[in-house]
């Protein structure tokens, strides 16, 4: 296990699959992020314009380094649905050497 401080997770959620993979195409063909998992029909509830509501949704879960994230953020809203669109980064503590340097070795420099 090695310990880090510049790899991150970064949480999005999309309305549909289609909207997610869209979005992780083009965080990765950018080369802003090692992996996107989406992980389809997660049921939300929150609050929204004083109203409480429900939907489904597609959470996507991104890995990325640090000096990516303000290139990642403005490709995702840039395209994303949302008015209000979630963009939540994560940091790691630690992961696998290997898997981390994956991660580095995917996303550009």
């Amino acid at each position: 296990m090695k310990r880090t401080s510049r790899h991150v997770l970064v949480f999005v959620t999309a309305p549909d699959l289609k909207t997610a993979r869209a979005l992780a195409k083009a965080a990765l063909e950018a080369r802003l992020v090692a992996c996107a998992n989406l992980v389809p029909r997660m049921e939300s509830h929150y609050w929204w314009q004083g109203k409480l509501e429900r939907s489904a949704e597609v959470l996507m879960l991104m890995k990325t380094t640090r000096p990516q994230l303000k290139a990642l953020e403005e490709t995702i809203l840039t395209s994303h649905p949302y008015d209000t669109a979630e963009f939540v980064v994560v940091p790691l503590e630690a992961g696998s050497a290997k898997y981390l340097a994956w991660i580095d070795d995917s996303v550009r420099r």
